[in-house]
């Protein structure tokens, strides 16, 4: 990955932004397609839309969703601990013993998530499993009253915000869902930026996916879009005790993702297959029947309509603080999305027809 973008990358994956305080990360992305888009602005709801002026009047939504899962102080003790709550969805199990920051206005206050060790667990505590009540965390506070000097309720809490390049193209970070998409939608407006397309192209940085797929929902509405891609992240199932049978058979550094099912348009489908192709780089297919869970659920039931599609980049331990993606699927997803943008124009048919 070439120099500028994977600095780009890594600002994103680094920058703290649980569900309801992305700012951090949308001002990496606004800094970066600041180069690149026509015009840009971030909406009252917190999403940042950058447009690239197309030559017709195809609108072309892109969507990245900037937040990702975190913490939230609950609750001071009189002996100084924080106790917590979770922002989005958090495996209770893995936050024992974790590196956290806290994050007090511009302040960042390092800490650990503590737990009763397991010499002073009973028999049938040991057997349980650990529950947000059971822990808290540690940041060095002498009392409440001094605690309460350098944090308040509310504070956000994030994950030691660590990148580590396991090979030459598998990174590790606390938030690749969904700073990949993110990365893709600002990195396809470099991609294309000495071209002219005729869509014109809406590449959305969209907040507040995980606790309910909300950005995404004011920003398409806003853009009104005739066609509109999520690239998220989905379940890679090429590690030990993943079900392919139930999950398919999705590997790192094998393409990325195209989904199909009815949150698809088949049209869509269809082209960014053909797009695959014409750009020669490989791809990997996701039977997805129902929803996704994903920004384009609500993109596709916006206003009268959408004709939405999926691109995901597979993703190892999600929802962990260290997921694993390959840089090669987020750059080819660009090239997909590249090829997909050159093929599209007002005249394109997403009506499905037999």
């Amino acid at each position: 990955m070439e120099k500028e973008l994977k600095k780009f990358f890594e600002e994103l994956v680094t920058a703290p932004s649980p569900s309801g305080f992305e700012q951090p990360a949308q001002e990496v992305y606004r800094n970066f397609i600041s180069g690149y888009a026509d015009e840009f602005k971030t909406d009252v709801h917190g999403n940042v839309i950058a447009l690239k002026k197309g030559t017709g009047k195809l609108r072309f939504m892109i969507v990245g969703h900037a937040d990702e899962i975190g913490l939230m102080v609950k609750y001071i003790d009189d002996n100084g601990y924080i106790f917590f709550t979770a922002i989005g969805g958090i495996d209770v199990s893995i936050l024992p013993a974790l590196k956290v920051r806290i994050h007090h206005g511009n302040k960042v206050i390092p800490g650990i998530i503590g737990k009763k060790p397991i010499h002073l667990l009973k028999t049938d505590e040991r057997e349980k499993a650990s529950k947000l009540e059971d822990l808290w965390i540690d940041f060095g506070a002498k009392n409440k009253k001094d605690a309460e000097k350098k944090v308040s309720i509310g504070d956000q809490i994030t994950f030691d915000p660590g990148v580590e390049m396991l090979n030459k193209d598998f990174v590790t970070t606390k938030a690749t869902d969904n700073k990949a998409g993110v990365f893709v939608a600002g990195a396809l407006l470099k991609e294309l930026a000495n071209e002219k397309v005729t869509p014109n192209i809406y590449a959305v940085s969209s907040v507040q996916e995980e606790i309910g797929i909300r950005g995404a929902k004011t920003s398409a509405f806003g853009i009104d879009p005739h066609v509109g891609i999520a690239i998220d992240v989905t379940h890679a199932t090429d590690y030990p005790k993943m079900d392919k049978n139930m999950l398919g058979d999705i590997k790192l550094s094998k393409g990325p993702v195209i989904l199909v099912g009815a949150n698809i348009n088949p049209k869509v489908f269809e082209l960014l297959k053909e797009a695959a192709k014409k750009a020669k780089i490989d791809y990997q297919i996701e039977a997805a029947p129902r929803g996704t869970g994903t920004d384009a659920n609500v993109i596709q039931t916006t206003r009268s309509g959408v004709a939405t599609g999926v691109i995901s980049i597979p993703n190892r331990y999600m929802h962990t603080p260290i997921e694993v993606v390959s840089f090669k699927d987020l750059e080819n997803a660009v090239k997909l999305l590249a090829q997909f943008a050159r093929m599209i124009n007002d005249n394109t048919d997403f009506i499905p027809k037999v």
